[in-house]
């Protein structure tokens, strides 16, 4: 349990942070680093926070280790869960609520946040490569207070100048306004958060923004390795590191499995 903070767990406690306690947190099972932050948050600074954690709805604050689920509809779950949703009970619970918050992954990232689950390649009878698909995203993302996007990978074929599909729409062609135009009542993504930074958006333009640099990492390597051009600080600071409250709380409770630092 000892050493420094991995890359897993720095994004893992940028996104915790930025979570306020009494918000409703949406979470798949299988995504540790967003799954530890929307943990992470609650332990830490959230008693009344309510976790959606493999189809169940509950308050985690009092337990005392996380158990890892793999699959999303686990049956273990049931012990913590005040209650229980299908799919559709998401969907629809999603779009009653105005205080959740969501997560967003992509094979595809568009300067304005505009993300592809769909697949790469523009025929749609011969896709090079057929992701997992919208599945919830669209409508999740397009009525919760703000959603983030979620990287595995930071390279030119992922942040692209134009998405193949698009099955989440971030700030569509640009602007402040530009949510509003398409009718959508959510307010959009924040951050995307990558192995190697921390983006945000320009407020006028709505156009990706480095923010921070993790660690070791260089700006001038972020640069290389997105495919158009980010809008550039004066300043880029480093990604803050965890505290030992923080990192205690993830290694002991909510990953003691390991699965951040493997």
């Amino acid at each position: 349990m000892t050493g420094p903070p991995t890359v897993r767990e720095i994004m893992a406690t940028f996104l915790a942070r930025d979570i306020e306690d009494g918000e409703e947190i949406f979470v798949g099972t299988n995504l540790p680093v967003i799954r530890a932050a929307a943990l992470l948050a609650h332990l830490h600074h959230g008693p009344s926070m309510r976790v959606m954690l493999a189809h169940t709805r509950t308050n985690l604050y009092h337990a005392p280790v996380m158990e890892h689920f793999e699959l999303l509809a686990d049956w273990r779950a049931a012990r913590w869960a005040e209650g229980y949703f299908n799919d559709n009970d998401i969907v629809m619970y999603q779009k009653s609520r105005r205080d959740s918050v969501f997560f967003v992954g992509a094979l595809q990232v568009d300067p304005h946040g505009n993300t592809n689950l769909i697949g790469l390649g523009t025929d749609p009878r011969r896709l090079r490569l057929r992701g997992p698909g919208a599945i919830a995203t669209t409508t999740n993302a397009s009525h919760v207070r703000r959603f983030y996007i979620f990287l595995n990978e930071h390279s030119p074929r992922v942040f692209v100048p134009r998405c193949d599909w698009i099955s989440t729409v971030g700030w569509g062609d640009g602007g402040p306004d530009a949510r509003r135009k398409l009718g959508l009542p959510g307010g959009g993504p924040r951050y995307c958060i990558t192995p190697l930074a921390v983006l945000d958006f320009e407020d006028d333009s709505k156009r990706l923004r480095l923010r921070s640099v993790h660690p070791g990492v260089a700006v001038d390597e972020v640069r290389r390795q997105t495919g158009f051009d980010l809008v550039m600080p004066d300043h880029v600071p480093t990604t803050a590191l965890p505290g030992p409250d923080e990192l205690a709380i993830l290694r002991t409770r909510v990953d003691p499995q390991g699965l951040l630092r493997g």
